[in-house]
């Protein structure tokens, strides 16, 4: 494998606002090359981080990364379900930050073998974490067609679902991203396959998400993560799709406690906030960001101040 290099989005925004919480331990829950835990140990030499990835190769390359740090960092192998327990065992003292950075990274797409891109032909893995049982392969060639559709609409939102699940099934066994890629183009209308992004980026985000449970994950965590934090501590989430973003925002409004009931419904006792919003729109990359790291261009990053300590369970 090449070296792992992952450009960080929106690395500034991210300093800018944890800058503002009291001394103690930030977790990068997606620590992967390192470089927004390098930017905020830099930036505040009196906060610690707490890196985690469930991507071995991340693992390793950002304790090579931070070793500079020395005591100040610490990484770890773990998901976002995981967190509470991670962040347990491996910090004392108060956690003052916690860091989403949501979908795949840059050596996850370019490195064919994980078979991650629809670009050039590699084997039908897609896991982050290579210790994973459900596979690419597994998903495409065992699923039957009803669960696969469910699969394509649900996490790839994807309008031609019903036309490519029957094409998988049609072509199976399915052994390549190349062999995914051709159904996925037999399967969509000429027209449609001329315009926009590539046919099968949908196809492929679906599948990714599948088999890496990631939207589950970050249910998980972004459940547990909301009672980690100190009060003045502050989550962050940079996610890279609307699935993602919609189910950040959904979590935010229901922590602050603001029913949105229809009209006309019996009315919910008013629960005290727990956060409060500090981005009522997701903040978007700069255009000169954009302009060195095209990567960055779909991130959007949302944010969240702790107000009061959480509830007894």
């Amino acid at each position: 494998m090449t070296r792992y290099e992952h450009q960080a989005a929106m690395t500034e925004e991210v300093v800018e606002l944890l800058r503002a919480v009291p001394a103690g331990w930030i977790v990068d829950a997606t620590v992967g090359g390192g470089g927004h835990a390098r930017a905020l140990l830099e930036d505040r030499p009196d906060i610690r981080v707490l890196g985690m990835d469930r991507d071995p190769e991340a693992v390793t390359a950002a304790t090579a990364a931070l070793a500079e740090f020395g005591e100040r960092v610490r990484v770890v192998h773990g998901n976002f379900s995981q967190l509470a327990a991670i962040a347990s065992e491996a910090s004392e003292g108060v956690i003052m930050g916690i860091l989403f950075d949501l979908g795949v990274s840059s050596p996850q797409l370019d490195w064919p073998e994980r078979g991650f891109s629809y670009w050039g032909d590699a084997p039908l893995d897609m896991r982050m974490d290579s210790a994973g049982e459900l596979t690419a392969e597994k998903v495409l060639n065992e699923y039957d067609e009803e669960a696969l559709v469910d699969v394509l609409q649900r996490y790839g939102e994807e309008k031609f679902a019903k036309r490519i699940a029957a094409q998988i099934v049609a072509r199976r066994p399915l052994e390549t991203t190349g062999d995914l890629v051709a159904a996925v183009k037999d399967a969509i209308p000429a027209r449609a396959r001329r315009r926009g992004p590539h046919p099968a980026r949908r196809t492929f985000q679906a599948i990714r998400m599948e088999v890496n449970r990631e939207l589950p994950n970050l249910e998980a965590g972004l459940d547990e993560s909301v009672h980690l934090l100190a009060p003045g501590g502050r989550i962050l989430v940079l996610s890279y799709h609307s699935l993602e973003d919609r189910l950040v925002k959904d979590r935010f409004t229901q922590w602050t406690g603001v029913s949105e009931q229809p009209p006309g419904l019996p009315v919910e006792p008013v629960r005290k906030p727990l956060v409060r919003v500090l981005t009522r729109r997701p903040m978007r990359p700069r255009p000169a960001e954009i302009a060195t790291n095209r990567r960055a261009q779909s991130a959007r990053l949302r944010a969240a101040e702790k107000v009061r300590a959480s509830s007894p369970s």
